[in-house]
């Protein structure tokens, strides 16, 4: 199966129903087929076939959906680029991907052809609506890649996920499966499209499912509490910023906004137990709590009907395997704290150009973490942020849960300094609500936290240094 396969049930089938709102602009599914159908032929008019590399390089809009749609129609790799990318950062994905052109309203030096979006939209007016057939397309199956993902290079520089026709498809009917998505609902992305949250599981879930969806062009906080009310979701997905932001909304409102809804969801980074809490409190509902990335799409999630378990990220997907080995190599015991291997088909088949990062056939994640004897798996960190302390193992997440459930600490990261004498030390970045003096945070942890994981020192900033997700880049701290 390819993905136009999957989304011809929506597409084709629920032509006449409403499926998106964007900006004050609503369309039907039959819409969102012909507009994807015109820009298809007007891609294969300026040379670009089967195997083909598009980069886009846009905000949320409706052209950026348009050109996904067009490009896994024609067999095209659809590149997304992070809108808050610089030159630096464009030229490398450029240089490793070597598109034939890139779709942006931006403006910046390249060798490669860039493309604006007004200029396609003119040429794609007089185009034919009718599906393109060129000669390749019986030939997309599974296999083909239909977009290469980079990653954002938080340790070195990024590298291309390839993810294929079938790693989308079957996370779609997984997620749609596991959390209950039908054509009644009405979904919520206030995501990027240039990440896999955004682009892998909102739009995919949406035409998969044929639910009407509301897209934003970004996230923000002045706005939330009444695009929420306004468009009325059943269904949410967010980040852990997200969801600490939403928290100020009132409780009246957020009791009218949770009557409506009946799912959150919560991914891209460690969600703070204690917003779970609040946000249970405030709203009526227990967020779900998921972890994926994007080689491999989904991998486990809080089950939908059960325990959603504060501080894990559930029980494998549905068609995942999950091991949790060691150093040696080995698999370890239920609780004991490991690297993560993951293999099932929504895991990517490699990187772009660069050597498969499989071991017998799972993909090493990078990060830390444990399953209790039940299946539920609990994320420590990634490996790259352990923090080795005079022998002692330390991961951050435990200790920022820690600080995060004092009441004047907003937000907390904690990474590793060199230290002469340990090799590593403990270091906390705090961003405080009310003013409290750094003795006082230490004598807390000292209360509840092995000596060894205390922080050798509290910083005060005003913010953590964030990407686009909300995930904190801690190689800047």
């Amino acid at each position: 199966m390819n993905l136009t396969e999957l989304f011809d049930a929506s597409l084709v089938k629920r032509r006449r129903e409403p499926a998106l709102e964007f900006q004050g602009e609503r369309l039907t599914f039959g819409d969102i087929e012909d507009r994807s159908n015109r820009l298809a032929h007007v891609l294969a008019e300026r040379g670009l076939r089967r195997g083909d590399r598009l980069c886009v390089y846009l905000a949320n809009c409706v052209e950026m959906i348009d050109a996904y749609l067009a490009c896994i129609k024609l067999g095209i790799i659809f590149i997304p680029i992070n809108i808050l990318y610089r030159d630096r950062e464009i030229s490398h994905i450029l240089a490793d991907s070597e598109p034939k052109a890139v779709i942006t309203d931006a403006i910046f030096t390249s060798a490669i052809p860039l493309w604006q979006p007004s200029d396609l939209a003119k040429e794609a007016a007089k185009a034919s609506a009718v599906r393109p057939h060129p000669d390749w397309l019986g030939t997309l199956d599974a296999d083909t890649p239909a977009a290469i993902v980079y990653t954002s290079g938080t340790t070195g520089t990024s590298k291309g996920a390839i993810l294929t026709h079938g790693n989308f498809a079957a996370n779609a009917s997984t997620l749609c499966d596991y959390w209950r998505f039908t054509s009644a609902d009405r979904l919520f992305l206030p995501l990027p499209l240039f990440h896999v949250h955004g682009l892998g599981n909102g739009i995919h879930c949406w035409l998969a499912s044929g639910c009407q969806m509301r897209l934003l062009k970004r996230f923000e906080h002045q706005t939330a509490a009444q695009e929420l009310l306004d468009f009325a979701p059943t269904v949410v997905f967010g980040v852990p910023t997200i969801y600490v932001r939403v928290l100020g909304i009132d409780d009246a409102t957020a009791r009218k906004i949770g009557q409506k809804a009946r799912l959150f969801v919560c991914g891209s980074a460690p969600l703070p137990p204690q917003v779970l809490e609040d946000f249970r409190a405030k709203f009526g509902h227990t967020i779900l709590e998921r972890y994926g990335m994007t080689e491999a799409l989904m991998i486990t999630s809080n089950p939908y009907d059960g325990e959603r378990r504060a501080g894990t990220v559930g029980l494998a997907l549905p068609g995942i395997s999950v091991r949790v080995l060691g150093s040696d190599g080995k698999d370890l015991p239920d609780g004991d704290e490991g690297e993560l291997y993951v293999k099932g088909p929504s895991v990517f088949p490699g990187y772009w150009k660069r050597p498969e990062p499989f071991v017998d056939g799972y993909f090493r994640t990078g990060d830390i973490g444990r399953r209790s004897p039940d299946g539920y798996y609990t994320i420590s960190g990634r490996k790259s942020d352990l923090i080795i302390s005079g022998g002692f193992n330390i991961y951050p997440r435990e200790i920022e849960e820690f600080l995060q459930e004092q009441d004047e600490v907003a937000e907390a990261a904690v990474v590793g300094r060199p230290d002469a004498v340990r090799g590593e030390i403990p270091v906390a970045y705090l961003v405080v609500n009310r003013e409290v003096a750094a003795n006082e945070i230490e004598r807390r942890c000292r209360e509840s936290l092995a000596s060894f994981k205390i922080p050798r020192r509290f910083e005060f900033v005003d913010k953590l240094p964030r990407n686009a997700m909300g995930k904190i880049q801690k190689h800047l701290l």
